[in-house]
């Protein structure tokens, strides 16, 4: 039977509580695949092995068939890297017969493969075979099989795996996942999320930390269009990939921005409406069970990312601010926007609402007087009822 095996990683490090943390990536797993047929999803050891209930299911006939379900599970974050197997029982002569035949498909789909070496896993203590007997035989005999291989134990052209445990198992290379923590095993938190590039991948690395999500979009239309909506909507797509289920909440931020910009100095227009935002995702996150706000804020990266205008913002809510970007520069946060496949998302020129009204000339460094100054003829808390009573929740799934 074809099967995936999907190796876990940091979760392994967990004391007391591992066995919480493996429950939960087992059903963040099952969540990813249930539309790829009914699975078996098992554990044994630091290997989690997925399995079909029927050996019919289109999806494992053969590895480049599988790779779909292997690319879906590399995005489950907790999983290391996934490889296609071969699962059979047996005892040594099952073994050779089973890696003779992998390699010979292995060799058909890769003809320039000249070197080659076995790895073997021996977790099965009662096989009468220890690891190295097993690679030693098993290279003897794939060299007698086929000749015009050769042994190469440092750059081979490829790796045969074996793992004997209560069943047998042949593989050879793996696709890389995303490692971190399984999605739950932190508290919830609420993205803003903007259409830029910043935002989803501040929301990426939190739910690699284990932190389930929600988002808030603050939409000026017709300041900035269905379109510029239809985008954020994609990149909360793109994150619930990782996250899991997402509610997307995108506020109607028109009239309180141009109140805002009739009201309020120029050069303080960005602060004030960073504070109304917190304040508006406060009680969204409130409502929402979130314990915590996410932002895509790099230090110094814009004249309201210094930190007197961080602090500025900070004071307005009680809720921790998570900024995973403030100390990463433009060009990593772009890497990791390509990574993830949102950047082309990103980039489309689709205006955001803090775009649009922005100051030509803004305060960097703004004195906590400049603060009440500049919100002295704003009526706040209106503004933030307003906006969280203007709320459209758009359901993301994957």
């Amino acid at each position: 039977m074809n099967v995936i095996l999907a190796r876990m990683g940091e979760v392994t490090l967990k004391g007391l509580n591992r066995g919480n943390f493996e429950i939960r990536l087992k059903g963040n797993l099952k969540y990813r695949l249930k539309k790829y047929g009914k699975l078996k999803i098992y554990q044994s050891q630091s290997r989690i092995w997925i399995e079909p209930h029927s050996e019919t299911n289109p999806f494992f006939e053969n590895e480049e068939k599988c790779k779909e379900v292997m690319n879906a599970v590399t995005q489950v974050f907790g999983i290391v890297s996934v490889s296609f197997a071969r699962k059979f029982e047996g005892g040594y002569a099952e073994i050779e017969k089973n890696s003779v035949e992998y390699v010979r498909q292995l060799l058909i789909d890769n003809p320039d493969f000249k070197t080659f070496k076995v790895e073997s896993k021996r977790g099965n203590k009662a096989f009468p075979m220890a690891s190295p007997e097993i690679c030693m035989e098993l290279g003897h005999t794939i060299l007698e099989t086929y000749p015009q291989l050769s042994v190469n134990v440092k750059e081979p052209d490829f790796i045969l795996n074996v793992e004997v445990r209560d069943y047998n198992y042949v593989y050879s290379g793996k696709i890389m996942a995303h490692r971190g923590l399984p999605v739950g095993t932190s508290g919830k938190g609420m993205l803003l999320l903007s259409g830029g590039i910043d935002s989803p991948v501040a929301g990426y690395m939190m739910a690699s930390r284990g932190m389930p999500l929600d988002a808030v979009y603050f939409h000026s239309y017709p300041y900035t269009s269905d379109e510029a909506k239809d985008k954020v909507i994609k990149l909360a797509k793109i994150v619930s990939g990782f996250s899991g289920h997402m509610n997307l909440y995108v506020v109607n931020f028109t009239q309180i921005q141009l109140d805002m910009y009739k009201s309020s100095p120029q050069d303080m227009l960005t602060i004030t409406m960073r504070r109304v935002m917190l304040q508006i995702a406060e009680k969204l996150a409130e409502k929402s069970y979130c314990q915590c706000l996410i932002t895509g804020e790099s230090l110094g990266q814009v004249a309201s990312q210094t930190l007197e205008a961080i602090a500025a913002t900070n004071e307005v809510v009680k809720m921790p601010i998570l900024r995973p970007l403030i100390g990463i520069d433009k060009q990593a946060t772009c890497d990791i926007s390509r990574k993830i496949g949102a950047f082309e998302t990103s980039i489309l020129p689709f205006e955001d609402c803090c775009t649009v009204f922005v100051a030509k000339h803004p305060k960097t460094h703004p004195h906590p007087e400049d603060v009440v100054e500049a919100e002295k003829n704003l009526d706040i808390a209106k503004m933030v009822e307003d906006g969280v009573n203007g709320v459209e929740v758009i359901e993301i799934e994957l």
